[in-house]
């Protein structure tokens, strides 16, 4: 699979973004099949995959295709890669602070204090996570529409699959918590479905941001790259082990980074 050159990145991205979004989507339908939570065994294994495909989406995808890139043009190529790497993970560290939230099996909400609902504040928590996955694959398809940007739609199609893949059990982490708490099927599914809304705003929103100055692509791809890591050993690898040692969870995070590390080398 090549490049499509005719298609519009912001399109792209859109279509990239909304194969995410609609496995989120999937993944939150889970209130209509299961009485009760995913057991505390595979939520582990679940969140250990996420880390695991986000690591090395962060390395294949972002950024060896960002120092490439760099280099191209010219530059140092460990310069915006190390710069764009810590902004993001600066970035998401502000969002953390600023914006109040819950993260599922937790009963101490974060950031600061805030009248919302516990509900309100389960998807704010799967919000901040999906800014940088919108971001990562939005930014892979707008540079798969571009002739010469060395990243292939085969590449950005493999990305986007990866972070499908552990967008559903994300999804069901988000409602099945909701139908717990008390809403009904529909209202609990609508929860979880909108979680993963800000993936297609963040990676159009990526696109249009650096498509403006090409020169700065490599500073966004390490951002993305930055803010990926940051939810990844912030959140996803301390909720996959809860404290102590789980060789599921570890087992899951070394099965998500060699699924894909295998998508992006086979189809990039």
């Amino acid at each position: 699979m090549g490049r499509l050159n005719d298609f519009s990145p912001l399109l792209l991205a859109l279509e990239g973004t909304g194969i995410t979004f609609l496995a989120t989507v999937l993944g939150a339908s889970a209130v209509f099949f299961f009485k009760k939570e995913v057991s505390p065994q595979w939520e582990r294994g679940f969140l250990g995959f996420a880390a695991g495909v986000m690591i090395a989406a962060s390395v294949w995808s972002l950024l060896i295709p960002a120092i490439e890139m760099a280099e191209e043009q010219g530059s140092i190529g460990w310069v915006p890669a190390a710069g764009g790497f810590v902004t993001g993970g600066l970035f998401l560290l502000l969002l953390d602070r600023l914006i109040p939230h819950l993260h599922p099996g937790s009963r101490n909400p974060e950031g600061p204090k805030s009248p919302l609902g516990r509900s309100t504040l389960l998807v704010l928590a799967v919000t901040l996570h999906n800014i940088p996955e919108g971001m990562a694959v939005g930014l892979s398809f707008g540079l798969a529409a571009q002739a010469g940007s060395g990243v292939t739609l085969a590449a950005a199609f493999a990305l986007a699959t990866g972070i499908a893949l552990q967008n559903i059990p994300e999804g069901a982490a988000v409602a099945l918590p909701m139908k717990r708490e008390g809403l009904s099927n529909g209202k609990a599914f609508l929860f979880g479905a909108a979680s993963g809304l800000v993936e297609p705003m963040g990676g159009v929103a990526a696109v249009l941001v650096a498509g403006t100055v090409q020169p700065l692509m490599p500073w966004f791809l390490s951002f993305a790259a930055g803010a990926m890591i940051y939810v990844v050993v912030e959140e996803l690898i301390p909720e996959a082990h809860l404290g102590e040692h789980s060789h599921v969870g570890t087992g899951g995070v070394m099965l998500g980074f060699l699924v894909m590390m295998i998508l992006d080398v086979a189809l990039g």
